[in-house]
């Protein structure tokens, strides 16, 4: 696999056409399964196939369970100098339903140890709307996140994918999902929190310490072309997205072989539009509408008057210095107010 890996990055080396790369991010899967050695390699191969800014931000997505004490002195030889560590909570009742390997104490271990080895910025998964999760517990978990003073707190609703053991238990009606309102009150609970604790919420899911945004993500967010590499991997050129599949067998001898197995979907000026719409409402930032009117050539004030008047009325969106942004409530519903502002294609 990692001979794979190293043989995409290299073909797929003018992929971002010397685009200066600000951001990697070690990710999907389990990478914090691989030795610092290895990690080293991988690094080696993109800085040595990519023109890089000076001060990359290089994420490691990592299990608690995989953080130990001599693996944490190994990745601070590295040139990785962010970590996503996948907490998910802090009650081991939970971690224990989620099918967790790691404990809440491992957990904590991993974020204080990479903090005194000298990691300053580390983010952390939490996962609300969990079956049996209190109002109490859930103000508990949000506390001890806050206890442990990392720079930024990816949160999210559990979401309940078919064909897997959480998906088979309910379609059996063994599982109960909490309520939206009880969803909607941990959201607003948690937004409360840490906004009172001095954090930005700068995406529907995400919260960060001034300046201590996820630079990767944003990028995601702000339609900046990316590369991936690896089975299921997606890349965006700001024309097509393409991506690799998702058997590892198959994406190994594809790439061995020099024949990659992928699809590419070219985007059209509809899907574009759709898309900036989706990711733009769920930031801070908003969407812009003199960017709209420029890229696109859509009025979207006019085009969507009714529409956009009816979202202020209701209190879930606000126009201000030629931006339109969701308010509190907004948040809780952006996907459906994006879609109810898309075009559709005939």
């Amino acid at each position: 696999m990692l001979d794979a890996l190293h043989r995409e990055l290299s073909a797929r080396a003018s992929y971002l056409e010397n685009q200066e790369i600000e951001t990697i991010y070690l990710g999907g899967g389990t990478p914090s399964m691989l030795s610092a050695d290895e990690l080293q390699r991988l690094l080696d191969v993109v800085f040595k196939n990519f023109r890089m800014t000076s001060t990359p931000e290089i994420t490691l997505e990592a299990n608690p369970d995989d953080l130990t004490y001599f693996k944490i002195l190994e990745l601070k030889r590295t040139p990785i100098n962010r970590l996503s560590i996948g907490v998910q909570s802090f009650r081991d009742e939970d971690l224990q339903w989620m099918n967790r390997a790691h404990t809440s104490t491992q957990a904590d271990y991993a974020v204080k140890c990479a903090q005194d080895r000298g990691f300053d910025n580390i983010t952390i998964d939490l996962i609300y709307s969990v079956p049996g999760l209190s109002a109490q517990a859930w103000q508990h978990n949000i506390e001890k996140a806050l206890d442990l003073e990392v720079q930024h707190i990816s949160a999210y609703s559990l979401t309940i994918e078919p064909k897997t053991v959480l998906g088979n238990q309910w379609a059996k009606g063994e599982l109960h999902p909490a309520p939206d309102e009880v969803s909607e009150e941990q959201f607003r609970v948690l937004r409360q929190m840490l906004l009172r604790a001095g954090f930005e919420h700068y995406e529907v899911s995400n919260f960060c310490r001034p300046g201590m945004h996820s630079r990767h993500n944003s990028s995601y967010w702000k339609g900046a072309h990316y590369l991936g590499v690896g089975p299921s991997a997606h890349s965006f050129n700001g024309s097509s997205r393409q991506w690799n599949v998702a058997n590892n067998a198959k994406y190994i001898s594809g790439i061995t072989t020099g024949t990659p197995s992928f699809e590419i979907e070219q985007l059209s000026d509809t899907m574009r539009f759709n898309e900036y719409l989706m990711t733009g409402l769920r930031t801070q930032w908003g969407i812009d509408l003199s960017h709209i009117k420029q890229e696109f050539g859509i009025d979207l004030l006019q085009r969507e008057q009714t529409q956009l008047e009816s979202f202020m009325q209701q209190g879930l969106l606000i126009e201000a210095e030629n931006h339109i942004r969701l308010t509190e409530s907004g948040l809780l519903r952006a996907d459906r107010i994006a879609s109810d502002l898309f075009i559709v294609e005939s």
